[in-house]
């Protein structure tokens, strides 16, 4: 995240308060929006980060604004499903989306979509990030990140990874790490986060890079270890645990982020009212707590920033793609 920058705020882990940038403008918005319930919809299935941060700042909206904020999952086909009603929504600023990175993977991953990532949507803000933890199996003798590499290459392509699926965000983040250190490992993709824990709680794949949100709990009670974390900074969370540059890989960085999108053409004057009401919720000592518990770093950014955002991370994410191949199945 440390390659957004700001001209009059300093960014850390993108953690900038944008509610004194667009104040004049969001002022300037129709003073009777919203004039009807806001959709917030998640294009994940329920349970997960996008869905507790929908529900924790859809009621916050609700109780600000009088109007219901209604979250709507609309799973399927790697997010695209959701991100496409949202294209194709009225630009009225009452349906807006949370995305995560497979919103700028897909840019690469898949060689048809029906919408364009950046020309289609007006990024409004990132409102949260959360580092991957690296998790490995306890019958992994390696300790540290330094020790998986030095296993993996003294045995090349006898460890395996989970994945969260093909083209996902683990698979990516593990994959730049195989190509950063040169080792190889076999890939085991799976449908969702329950089946790969099981799987490296049995000892059946040896590592997984996940968000720490949905390995914790088995971390937590001792069936899973974290060796690293791949944001840029350690977590507050977890201060003891090293983050994978620090570990022998320089330059090494991928963390999960959260943002909210509205489709093209929604009036500049109403995306600067929703910012400006991400900012002041995103202030809010419980909702902070709330994410801060669960190992996620609170943020707002400018919709200018978070547009250059995006940007850098389609293209960090297709130098990934195109290094190991990774074809959409």
């Amino acid at each position: 995240m440390n390659h957004l920058k700001a001209k009059s705020v300093h960014i850390t882990g993108i953690a900038v308060c944008a509610a004194c940038l667009g104040t004049a403008i969001a002022q300037g918005a129709d003073s009777n929006f919203p004039t009807k319930p806001i959709r917030f919809i998640v294009p994940t299935a329920p349970g997960g980060g996008s869905d507790l941060i929908a529900r924790s700042l859809g009621q916050k909206y609700t109780q600000a604004w009088g109007q219901q904020v209604v979250v709507d999952h609309r799973p399927g086909a790697g997010m695209t499903i959701g991100i496409d009603l949202v294209a194709k929504a009225t630009p009225d600023g009452h349906t807006v989306i949370i995305v995560n990175p497979s919103h700028a993977i897909n840019s690469t991953l898949m060689a048809r979509l029906p919408y364009d990532a950046v020309r289609d949507f007006i990024p409004i803000t990132v409102i949260a990030t959360q580092a991957y933890a690296v998790v490995v199996s306890p019958s992994l003798p390696a300790k540290n990140v330094r020790e998986l590499i030095g296993l993996a290459k003294a045995k090349p392509r006898e460890l395996s990874y989970a994945s969260s699926g093909p083209g996902s965000a683990s698979h990516l983040a593990t994959e730049m790490l195989s190509g950063m250190t040169g080792i190889e490992m076999i890939h085991v993709p799976y449908k969702g986060t329950g089946p790969a824990v099981l799987d490296l709680i049995s000892g059946r794949v040896q590592i997984y890079i996940n968000p720490l949100l949905a390995v914790i709990g088995a971390v937590e009670t001792g069936r899973l270890r974290v060796i690293a974390v791949t944001s840029a900074q350690r977590v507050k969370s977890l201060p003891d645990i090293p983050t994978v540059a620090e570990s022998g890989v320089p330059g090494y960085q991928a963390s999960n982020w959260y943002g909210f999108a509205a489709p093209a053409k929604t009036p500049r004057a109403l995306i600067m009212k929703l910012n400006q009401e991400f900012a002041r919720i995103m202030a809010s000592p419980d909702v902070r707590e709330r994410l801060l518990s669960v190992g996620m770093e609170p943020a707002t950014t400018t919709p200018e920033q978070y547009t250059e955002f995006v940007k850098a991370e389609i293209v960090k994410w297709t130098r990934v793609v195109k290094t190991a191949g990774i074809h959409a199945d």
